[in-house]
């Protein structure tokens, strides 16, 4: 699942960040803003046109990200109890 696919107010925690190539400048900058393995990360609200931006949280920290943006966040499921 990626993080654009992640239910509204849910939690799950960060897999990986996709790069689409070497050098992959958004990949290395969500990376740098908290999308680590292990992390974290919750979907708090979508925006008002057509669902975009997505803010997310991850760890303390909110981010608006486009869905775009968000594909590329690859998750697992979170530990039972988290979440909702």
């Amino acid at each position: 699942m990626t993080l654009s696919d992640l239910p509204l107010h849910r939690s799950a925690l960060v897999d990986s960040v996709q790069e689409l190539h070497a050098n992959d400048a958004i990949a290395r900058r969500l990376k740098e803003l908290g999308f680590v393995k292990g992390e974290d990360v919750r979907l708090v609200a979508l925006g008002p046109i057509g669902g975009e931006p997505l803010l997310v949280q991850v760890g303390f920290t909110r981010f608006a990200l486009r869905r775009s943006e968000a594909k590329r966040v690859l998750l697992q499921a979170a530990p039972a109890g988290a979440g909702a």
